[in-house]
């Protein structure tokens, strides 16, 4: 791996000893125990995701400035990525990025043109009929499965929302991978973790 930075945002380097840092962070917290050992092929791949993630605040700070936005009047983490689902949805680099209300900010700006069209509402209603049909409960409070599904314009809004949301992470996720693609350079032996040229990324059983 280099010896002086991990890689370059629009020219400017990141240094090796900011991955240190962030490490070093990581080791003295409370989920040291579950980190890999350094040195090894997932030590590696630990640093490698950190200077994705050192990358990505960079590319994501940067935008920020130049649309103006400080983070003030985002949107809270929880909204954006409400279950663990949504986290795999954006991955886990973006998602470990949203946690800075500038990044939030951004989201919301990237994505405010994204709509929902009324015909993927209904035909995801029509394929998932029963997806935010209300429970059925019991005369002894037991919530069972409803017999039927609700009509459309019972749950167009939750649907709307639904899809919107995901669409929302999907489309910032595009963005970032095209802004980083265009303005990131790493250091050999701090290839992403999932670039399969990379000597650490092998698939074992």
């Amino acid at each position: 791996m280099s010896s002086e930075w991990v890689a370059t945002v629009a020219g400017a380097p990141v240094a090796v000893a900011e991955v240190d840092v962030r490490e070093a962070g990581l080791r003295g917290g409370p989920h040291a125990n579950a980190l890999p050992g350094p040195g090894t092929s997932e030590g590696r791949q630990l640093r490698r995701w950190l200077t994705q993630l050192l990358v990505t605040e960079r590319v994501i700070a940067a935008e920020a400035a130049t649309r103006g936005l400080d983070g003030a009047g985002a949107p809270a983490e929880d909204d954006l990525l409400p279950d663990v689902t949504a986290r795999l949805e954006i991955g886990s680099i973006a998602a470990a990025a949203l946690a800075d209300p500038r990044a939030r900010a951004l989201f919301a700006d990237v994505t405010a043109g994204v709509r929902i069209g009324a015909h993927d509402v209904a035909a995801y209603h029509a394929r998932n009929p029963l997806r935010f049909a209300r429970a059925d409960v019991t005369s002894h409070g037991w919530r069972v499965p409803p017999d039927a599904a609700p009509p459309l314009e019972e749950v167009r809004s939750a649907i709307n929302a639904h899809l919107l949301a995901a669409a929302r992470r999907r489309a910032f996720r595009v963005w970032l991978d095209a802004r980083r693609a265009a303005l990131v350079q790493l250091a050999p032996g701090y290839e992403h973790p999932g670039d399969p040229r990379q000597p650490d990324n092998t698939h074992r059983h």
